[in-house]
């Protein structure tokens, strides 16, 4: 009798609690909105930990595993995240290295390369019949060359209410560093106290959890991280092999900065959506310094690369990586993007695949029982 009251009570509690959700509904998603803004730092210091545990995993098989020296045990765990943190840093520094210098020299070529080509216009425009004498001199009276100096002067330098908008800038880099800052300490901490960290929560679960639900817990979250690191396994070997064919084809069609470009797009391609674009932009304007034939054959070229990467590559790097068959790659993406967005398509596939695991090894359960 007392455990059916404690039961109904609960169900009470919890439809007082609902309606209280509903009733207060601004003031709930005005506090949600909080919660969320101040946990940013933690939830991206907790992917950040989750990124370089990878790394850092795969470095503590190698870093003397079978050694049984106390010393060389307390050093296995930073000595390895350090060289994780190392590694994913030198991939960075490279493709920064690689783009920015040419990047860079591509955007003073064209400045002192668009006088001539504004030149080259007029002398087009002096062709046309209906357009007036008096505009085609008055367009030869400028001096482009300083009138493009001063144009590049005041975007640089910024119009309008300077002093605001510098500290509006200024007072959200800080922001964003102090974020970014905070979540690479909290990701050490996770990272160095992982082993605590796990022992503490199994504890917390399997008291307050019966057995049977803690179990089904644990192996539903060991299937859940088992797809997320084959996941981003699959991510990072498929944006090398993007890469590599970007490369390889840009060596064949004759087009400038194949290798640099080719370092652009496989780091771009690891951006759902955006990255594609952004790698395309960038390669496409470096080309363009020095041949606009030659940007709209890479363009072309690109275009062709993204359906087969999209298609072909993709659902078979990524999902053969997963144990996910492609067509349900594709769904995931296309379901989560279209739900979520960008956070959506990330987290599609591994869902996906975590919940096609999960089915396939309770339908193959189901097969192993003995009939009745």
């Amino acid at each position: 009798m007392k455990s059916s009251w404690r039961f109904y009570l609960k169900i009470a509690g919890s439809i007082f609690l609902l309606y209280l959700a509903i009733h207060y509904w601004p003031e709930v998603s005005r506090l949600g909105g909080l919660l969320i803004g101040a946990s940013f730092p933690l939830v991206l210091g907790a992917i950040l930990a989750y990124v370089l545990n990878i790394l850092m995993s795969f470095y503590e098989r190698g870093f003397f595993p079978d050694s049984q020296n106390p010393r060389v045990i307390k050093a296995r765990r930073p000595v390895c995240m350090l060289a994780a943190i190392i590694s994913l840093l030198a991939i960075i520094t490279l493709v920064i290295w690689l783009v920015l210098p040419q990047l860079w020299d591509c955007v003073e070529l064209i400045l002192a390369q668009l006088p001539g080509a504004i030149q080259t216009l007029i002398k087009q425009l002096d062709k046309i019949p209906f357009l007036s004498e008096d505009l085609i001199s008055s367009l030869n009276s400028i001096d482009w060359q300083s009138k493009i100096g001063d144009i590049f002067n005041v975007v640089t330098s910024g119009v309008g209410n300077v002093m605001n908008v510098v500290i509006n800038t200024l007072s959200s880099v800080a922001s964003t560093i102090i974020n970014v800052f905070m979540a690479c300490i909290f990701a050490i901490y996770l990272l160095m106290g992982r082993d605590k960290l796990k022992r503490q929560s199994k504890r917390v679960l399997s008291h307050y959890l019966p057995e049977r639900h803690y179990e089904k817990l644990m192996y539903v979250l060991r299937v859940l991280n088992n797809s997320f690191r084959r996941y981003i396994a699959g991510q990072c070997i498929e944006a090398v092999i993007l890469g590599t064919l970007c490369a390889l084809g840009m060596t064949i069609l004759r087009l400038p900065y194949a290798s640099m470009v080719g370092a652009l797009i496989s780091f771009t391609s690891l951006i759902p959506i955006a990255g594609a674009y952004i790698g395309a932009a960038v390669g496409s304007f470096m080309i363009l310094t020095v041949s606009p034939m030659k940007a709209l054959i890479f363009l072309i070229f690109l275009v062709i690369l993204q359906q087969v990467e999209g298609n072909v590559i993709y659902p078979k790097v990524v999902g053969s990586s997963l144990g996910l068959p492609g067509i349900w790659v594709l769904t995931a993406v296309i379901l989560g993007g279209g739900v979520l967005g960008i956070p959506g398509m990330l987290l599609g596939v591994p869902l996906a695949a975590a919940a096609y695991t999960l089915l396939r090894n309770d339908l193959n359960k189901e097969k192993k029982e003995p009939q009745t």
